[in-house]
């Protein structure tokens, strides 16, 4: 069954590929044979040759396509959505055969790398911890499939987007069955490699292009890090494989291991170089500035990235080598301070931006930083929690934003909407939804998970324990502020664009089923998993799959009520200042950016990351590439190889074959003065003698 649910989808992908490579002739209407052609007029069936309308900034023309659909686009959909929703179907069963019935499984694929110490077996590693992330990425996958069929109508390209969708949910998938350290890397590659063919999926956009590169060069950066932590590992126990590095765990605290001339505590070194690949995956602070980039894909691959794959990869990853992060304190409170900064920062930026998709990345960017800080007090499962609560409202919020995008023809920013309530009221009602999860109303998904957060940090015994419970009290109001305003100002106040506002619909069936879907996992994932995640039940579903703090369950328990309050009066107060700014004085929010300049400029351009990052790293790279190629490449290289020596020779012997002119008497001439000179040689040097 396992095979299935990780098989079924590279099935739909390998499918849609060839679908997409082959039905590279569709019928126009009139029944005759269309070749597709790029901009070049080859006929090429990757070519996305939209006809010569203006596009607008997202990729879409506000035209229908002119161009027909790649035959067997609607096959390649059904394929892929359906194996997902099977594979979905199965995950289900399996959370249930492994977390209650304790069936866990270690299934042996095949033999994969056999080199000396190194041994690395393919097979596929069932617990609880693996079925958790298998319900989630396969029920988020299968919703945004569905999804996409209706937003990406227009498109005529779909095989392969929905190849890639499928690609990008097997690697995920390879990467939460890992049983060892090389298999979770390629699956952790996987994701970056799909991420990058999706974000960049329109090509012929600039920005798209940028986006797509600029998440494969960051991601490189935490890789790199991450690398080198499973390099250590196999260094200190000889084995990547997860049963014997838990098992050789314990023996290795006091260890040192030699770091660029430095004697290192061994398992802290290993921790925090693995936590730096997650902090790339799951972009958190300092490698966090490609994520809200990525924007520039479809709307379902925004969903999908942030809700279900990708992000939540570093999340996992950390979750699953719980027993050596428990080992090493001093990485997991780098491991809280990391995940409590990024949820301020990620939340501060969040307040003034006006693209209604970045809002809400920023928004992921934040909780992601909340389920690192349960990860840093050692309460692993309340972070998995977040993570399962999290996917349905926030996969909810993007397909959402893109039911508003898709109803507003593509414009994106929030400026320019306004009232549209009237018009797509379900899309309203799945919206609400979403944002009450979000800010942790009562009995939503999000207020049991997001609470249990605040309370581990306050509970928890790390250096940094107060500082995230600090951080994460405060970043639950900011998150409730713009997630109103996002919502105020979306679906309230007058229309800013009448003529938009009046083509305004709602979205085709096949978008509105998956909103509806998960704005019911907003509302039910939190409750009946309560007790199985953060409460007294986590011994007896999670069993060896994570390794707790024995402590901080017990302790989480017995906080003061005024601390397990807080979240929700910031909460509370979050929706109250947006009322009053967006609702009931829209001036003020004008008059307060006029008055702090300085600060709303900070906000809007993200801390200056990318400027910063622009400064120490992009243009240094750019200048030493500039001057290998003008200096190195073209002056010395070209200059003393192609264009110097050689170009002398040719030019030597051009001017040698002039002497062959084909003349007898040049010839007779050429010999007399070559016997004279002889001579001449001959007369005086032996004369010399």
């Amino acid at each position: 069954m396992v095979q299935a649910i990780v098989f079924l989808p590279l099935l739909g992908a390998i499918l849609a590929g060839l679908i997409a490579l082959f039905g590279g002739h569709a019928r126009n209407p009139s029944g005759d044979t269309v070749e597709h052609h790029d901009d070049h007029g080859h006929g090429d069936a990757h070519a996305v040759a939209h006809d010569d309308h203006a596009h607008d900034d997202h990729g879409h023309d506000d035209h229908h396509v002119s161009e027909p659909p790649a035959a067997g686009s609607r096959l390649a959909e059904l394929i892929t959505t359906g194996l997902l929703f099977v594979s979905a179907a199965l995950s289900w069963f399996t959370l249930v055969q492994v977390g209650f019935m304790h069936q866990d499984a270690r299934i042996p694929l095949l033999p994969w790398i056999m080199s000396g110490d190194l041994q690395v077996y393919w097979a596929l590693r069932v617990d609880t911890l693996t079925a958790v992330m298998l319900v989630v990425v396969t029920t988020v996958s299968s919703l945004v499939h569905m999804y996409s069929i209706g937003y990406m109508d227009e498109d005529p390209y779909r095989p392969r987007f929905f190849g890639y969708l499928s690609l990008f949910t097997f690697a995920m998938l390879m990467l939460v069955t890992a049983d060892n350290l090389v298999q979770l890397f390629f699956g952790w590659e996987g994701v970056g490699l799909a991420s990058y063919l999706l974000i960049g999926f329109w090509y012929q956009k600039p920005s798209a292009n940028a986006a797509a590169i600029k998440a494969f060069v960051v991601n490189r950066v935490g890789d790199f890090g991450f690398a080198l932590g499973i390099f250590a590992i196999f260094a200190l126990v000889g084995s990547t494989d997860f049963e014997t590095i838990f098992h050789a765990a314990p023996g290795l605290t006091g260890k040192t291991i030699n770091f660029l001339g430095w004697q290192a505590d061994a398992l802290t070194l290993t921790c925090l170089l693995l936590f730096m690949g997650a902090m790339g995956k799951s972009a958190q602070f300092l490698l966090h500035t490609w994520l809200p980039d990525a924007m520039e894909g479809p709307t379902p691959v925004s969903a999908l990235i942030h809700a279900a794959t990708m992000v939540t990869a570093g999340v996992f990853m950390v979750a699953r080598l719980s027993p050596l992060f428990e080992l090493a304190p001093n990485a997991q409170a780098v491991v809280m301070f990391f995940g409590a900064t990024t949820a301020f920062f990620a939340a501060t930026v969040g307040l003034v931006q006006n693209d209604i998709k970045r809002i809400v990345a920023y928004s992921t960017c934040s909780q992601l930083g909340y389920m690192f800080v349960a990860m840093g007090a050692g309460a692993y499962s309340v972070g998995m929690f977040h993570l399962f609560t999290h996917a349905f409202f926030k996969a909810l919020l993007f397909l959402g934003s893109g039911s508003v995008i898709y109803a507003m023809h593509h414009e994106q920013d929030i400026r320019n909407m306004g009232g549209l309530w009237k018009k797509i009221p379900y899309t309203y009602a799945v919206m609400v939804v979403g944002t009450l999860a979000l800010t942790g109303f009562p009995l939503t998904a999000g207020y049991f998970s997001k609470d249990a957060i605040i309370e581990s940090a306050y509970a928890a015994h790390n250096p940094f324990a107060f500082y995230g419970f600090l951080m994460t009290v405060i970043a639950a109001g900011l998150t409730s502020f713009y997630s109103w305003r996002l919502i105020f100002k979306t679906f309230h106040g007058e229309p800013h664009d009448e003529h938009h506002y009046e083509a305004a619909h709602e979205a085709p069936l096949w978008m509105l089923i998956p909103i509806g879907a998960l704005a019911v996992g907003s509302i039910v994932a939190g409750f009946p998993f309560k007790e199985l995640f953060a409460g007294h039940g986590i011994e007896e579903f999670f069993r060896e799959s994570v390794k707790m703090n024995p402590h901080i369950i017990e302790e989480m328990h017995h906080i003061p009520q005024a601390i397990a309050f807080l979240p929700t009066v910031m909460m509370v107060v979050g929706f109250l200042v947006s009322y009053l700014f967006y609702i009931r004085r829209p001036y003020l929010p004008v008059e307060l950016a006029n008055t702090q300049p300085m600060l709303y400029q900070f906000l809007l351009n993200k801390w200056y990351f990318d400027e910063l990052y622009d400064i120490i790293f992009v243009r240094p790279a750019k200048w030493i590439g500039y001057q290998l190629w003008k200096k190195g490449d073209g002056f010395i290289i070209d200059g003393f190889g192609p264009d110097g020596v050689s170009a002398r020779v040719l030019d030597v012997t051009r001017n040698v074959v002039k002497i062959q002119t084909g003349y007898l008497y040049h010839y007779a001439f050429a010999m007399l003065i070559g016997v004279a000179g002889l001579i001449t040689w001959f007369m005086f040097g032996f004369g010399g003698q």
